[in-house]
């Protein structure tokens, strides 16, 4: 299964709208690694070694440890310290990285991995395949309390060493996406030692084999620091050797003007997430440039409750996607800039059916049709479709200011259907409390993840939040057998293709249910100042500074 966070991640206890990003500085850009874009020049003089980069990011985890946390943050701030076992591309293939080879039983219920020597953790400890071991069942454990890693370890039944460099993997079942899965942060190979302490030690403090250490772990409201690990020389191919920085500081700076203002002043080297205003403010000042990539996994969507409330009737959910003109509110809030969704995962990402878009097409007389067949025909005084005397209204719970202005734009163009969306911004406890009680009828998020996978994270009947449950991640309480009945196809797939049908199935299930509302497609961006070289993009969409380097 693929790991699945918001852009600008977001667990749901602090589910919030979008962030607003915008690709008018994305001007001269050339195609980076990993299919990534990347700002024009840097390759125009020879790479150098050494020197800080200090990076503005506007959101930190609430736990450092991705074992634990389902957060993009986290897995952004973790990947410069671990390793998996293998690698992905943005294309969705799968290479070697810790594990140089592996083999799959023809059952594929067994994977045998042969792990890369001479490796070691920055702490000392070797690496070898009691670490791997470890490492596999500390995010199984229960006391773990993972949020999404467990997940993707859903068919895992055990591990263990056959050999020094040599480990087994053993399924309950056959799953497609387990390579794809070892590949993410959330199941990055820490240090065994620091997995017997407590969790709330790992989520300030992580120890890897990557190609930096970090001393001092994350400070909350603060940021983390790292320093180059001089003996790395295990990267996946064609890289090799240690990162080229000596040092990264990563400060959290919340506040948009506070980051753009740290930027412009010379204060750190580079930030992520800037608002539209502030990159078209560096779009006319000399010296800056945008690195960008479009996150793959969910696009940007309004999540209906199709279990309960006026949202579990397909009509009324079909209405509202049919009725509400997206592209035109994305283009009006978003200065044109964003690709409006047309589909249930982003464009990009592997497997993506783009043969579905027609259903996403604005057609506001279908949309009246909809709502009569779905018995609101009545009209109260305020202009709101009623039935049976009640108006049709939808509450949107968010925890986030950012989401003000599409939201409200989204509220008008609901209202001219007749139907009252209620806007309310709510504190992190009640809004958890809500989820699991699913007490709501929309709520706004996306999900990153390279491939998809991440289709199951989001609708499988298994990871609708309840009290008993907890916080999980199927937000439209969505359960559909024939949608079960595809998962079950593609987790037995034998091969991408075979997978990528039964994934192409699944959305077409999920669009004929109008079980989510797709907006748009999110960026995740980088914008530095003259003379930061080679930012890149790792297949998750998060920053990739591995092959960052200072010319200046």
């Amino acid at each position: 299964m693929a790991a699945a966070t918001r852009s600008r991640s977001r667990t749901p206890a602090t589910m919030a709208g979008a962030a607003t990003l915008m690709l008018a500085l994305a001007t001269a850009c050339s195609s980076g690694a990993d299919g990534a874009t990347t700002g024009e020049g840097s390759a125009a003089a020879q790479p150098r070694s050494g020197g800080t980069l200090r990076l503005a990011v506007e959101k930190e985890p609430e736990c450092l440890d991705p074992h634990q946390s389902p957060t993009e943050s986290a897995r952004a701030l973790t990947r410069p310290i671990l390793d998996s076992l293998v690698h992905q591309d943005a294309q969705g293939a799968i290479g070697p990285w810790l594990a140089t080879r592996w083999e799959v039983s023809p059952d594929r219920l067994t994977y045998t991995f042969d792990l890369r020597q001479g490796v070691t953790f920055t702490d000392g400890e070797r690496f070898d395949a009691q670490a791997v071991v470890a490492n596999l069942d500390h995010v199984v454990a229960p006391e773990t309390k993972s949020l999404l890693a467990g997940s993707l370890l859903a068919a895992y039944r055990s591990a263990k060493a056959v050999g020094p460099s040599t480990v087994e993997v053993r399924l309950k079942r056959p799953d497609s996406g387990f390579l794809a899965a070892l590949a993410l942060p959330n199941l990055g190979i820490q240090s065994p030692p620091t997995l017997k302490g407590s969790p709330s030690a790992l989520c300030a403090k992580i120890v890897g084999t990557g190609p930096f250490r970090s001393d001092t772990g994350l400070v909350p409201q603060k940021g983390i620091d790292y320093v180059r690990n001089p003996s790395y020389d295990w990267a996946p191919e064609p890289r090799r050797g240690p990162a080229r920085l000596e040092r990264i500081e990563v400060k959290v700076v919340p506040d948009n003007a506070a980051r753009l203002g740290a930027l412009t002043s010379g204060q750190v080297d580079a930030v992520t997430g800037l608002s539209p205003t502030s990159l078209n403010t560096l779009k006319s000042t000399p010296g800056f440039t945008l690195h960008s990539t479009p996150f793959p996994g969910i696009n940007y969507s309004y999540w209906p409750n199709t279990a309960s409330g006026p949202l579990s009737d397909v009509n009324v959910r079909k209405a509202l996607r049919t009725g509400i003109d997206w592209a035109q509110i994305v283009k009006n809030v978003y200065f044109g800039v964003y690709e409006g969704a047309q589909g249930v995962l982003s464009s990009g990402t592997p497997g993506y059916d783009g043969s579905l878009a027609p259903a996403y097409a604005h057609d506001p007389a279908e949309a009246e049709r909809l709502l009569d067949q779905a018995g609101w025909t009545g009209r109260d005084a305020a202009g709101y479709r009623t039935k049976n005397g009640k108006r049709l209204t939808l509450r949107h719970m968010w925890s986030d200011g950012s989401v003000a202005n599409l939201a409200t734009q989204i509220q008008s163009a609901a209202k001219g259907l007749g139907v009252e969306l209620v806007e309310e911004n709510l504190d992190g406890g009640t809004f958890v409390k809500r989820l699991l009680d699913g007490d709501y009828e929309l709520i706004d998020t996306s999900f990153s993840a390279p491939g998809p996978d991440v289709l199951r994270v989001l609708f499988g009947a298994d990871n609708i939040p309840t009290p008993k449950r907890g916080i999980s991640n199927n937000m439209a309480r969505y359960d559909n057998p024939e949608v079960e009945a595809g998962f079950r196809r593609a987790l037995g797939a034998e091969n991408q293709a075979e997978q990528h049908r039964a994934y192409a199935e699944v959305q077409k299930r999920i669009t004929e249910d109008a079980a989510v509302l797709p907006i748009y497609s999110p960026l995740s961006t980088v914008t530095v100042r003259e003379g930061v070289r080679e930012v890149g993009f790792n297949a998750d969409g998060t920053p990739d500074l591995y092959g960052a380097w200072l010319a200046s």
